[in-house]
């Protein structure tokens, strides 16, 4: 979306008519939609912008959007929406900065909007900064419902942190625009670059939003690291530092799903137990316990152990309930070669089969065609090292 773009949408017949459209369903209805709105008059850049507009609204709306029914009366970007927090972990980042009793906050390089908007709603003096000036006036519309909230379009480089006393960042990690951007590797290359975000972050009490897959190595000593997945997926690495750090807390894996969360915490990476032989049943650790190295507490607390060397999946003969794994009742072991194991599962009937796996060089989508399955019992296997020997197992989710 470009700046013309954004001003006819922003007129009040392009909102009117954006409020007006039916909910986005398929290409189809739109293809029909398109030629009933240009009959009527409007003009192909304003058709263009708002089925644009609603067609991001239903991503980013629903069940499992991001802004569930908050998404009917935002505007996004492509790339706006990709980069955004989801509403549930941004409400968690808001809270952080009340829980410390900080109530002015910036939001430095902010986007659409997101993190300011769970910040505003839970009461917080909100400043929200944002370079690039056709986000920045998207985010002036999200937050407008807020009088607490303010927009300003500049450079995160130059505000002045007196104004304020807490910031949070979520440093641009893909290049400049609004579609078509490609993701940035170097931290030097974000905007703002990493190294300016972490000298911030030792003048006043700091939040920073990362991608989960950040290097380890490069976490600031000082800083509590919580890593966040939200049904199942790793969505990011936060850092927290000064008062918005934790006493004791390195390493946090913060599981959200559904309407509830769960947190395993700790003051340093875990030690691990050791590695046991093959029990009754196979836990597999939620990514962001993996990505935190809580394996090892994990472990302890299912009376369980790694079944190999390097291996997360965890192994015991007792279940127990634990939000932060999912747990699997092994059936029986299945041989390990591609003939035996087709041979295997044939006999057995199965058809729709999901293959998770571990420590092998395997494609599950490829080992998938080459079984050629056609019965029509679903199945799942474990694919991954027992002990150091390669291995697959005929399980159950739990």
């Amino acid at each position: 979306m470009d700046r013309d773009e954004l001003v006819e949408l922003l007129s009040p017949t392009g909102l009117d008519l954006l409020d007006e459209l039916p909910p986005y369903s398929s290409q189809a209805d739109v293809v029909k939609l398109v030629s009933a709105l240009r009959t009527a008059g409007h003009p192909p850049g304003l058709v263009a912008a708002v089925l644009t507009q609603a067609k991001l609204r239903a991503k980013a709306g629903g069940p499992h959007g991001k802004f569930g029914e908050f998404a009917a009366r935002m505007l996004f970007t492509d790339t706006g929406l990709e980069q955004a927090t989801r509403l549930a972990v941004a409400g968690r980042h808001a809270a952080r900065f009340r829980s410390a009793g900080l109530s002015r906050v910036a939001d430095l390089g902010c986007g659409i909007g997101g993190d300011a908007l769970a910040m505003a709603a839970l009461g917080l003096s909100v400043i929200a900064v944002e370079r690039d000036e056709v986000t920045a006036a998207i985010a002036a519309y999200n937050l407008a419902p807020f009088e607490n909230a303010v927009v300003e379009h500049g450079d995160t480089a130059d505000f002045d942190l007196a104004r304020v006393d807490g910031v949070f960042f979520d440093p641009a990690r893909r290049t400049a625009g609004h579609t078509d951007t490609r993701r940035l590797t170097d931290p030097s290359d974000y905007s703002p670059a990493l190294g300016s975000v972490f000298a911030t972050a030792t003048r006043v009490p700091t939040g920073v939003k990362l991608g989960p897959a950040f290097d380890r190595d490069a976490i600031p000593a000082d800083a509590e690291a919580q890593w966040v997945s939200v049904d199942g997926s790793v969505v990011e690495l936060g850092l927290w530092f000064g008062a918005l750090a934790r006493g004791g807390v390195k390493r946090a894996a913060l599981v959200v799903a559904g309407s509830g969360a769960s947190e395993l915490t700790g003051a340093s990476d875990a030690p691990d137990e050791e590695v046991g032989a093959l029990g009754g049943y196979v836990y597999e650790p939620d990514g962001a316990v993996i990505r935190a190295r809580l394996i090892g507490d994990l472990a302890r607390r299912l009376d369980a152990h790694p079944v190999g060397a390097g291996i997360a999946y965890l192994s015991g003969e007792t279940l127990a309930a634990t939000p932060f794994a999912t747990a699997f009742r092994v059936v029986e072991e299945l041989p390990f070669a591609e003939k035996a194991l087709g041979a295997a599962l044939r006999a057995r009937g199965v058809g729709p089969l999901e293959i998770k796996k571990r420590g092998v060089d395997v494609d599950p989508a490829v080992l998938r065609q080459r079984l050629r399955l056609r019965g029509t019992l679903p199945a799942t296997i474990i694919l991954t090292r027992v002990a150091g020997r390669h291995t697959a197992l005929l399980v159950a989710r739990v």
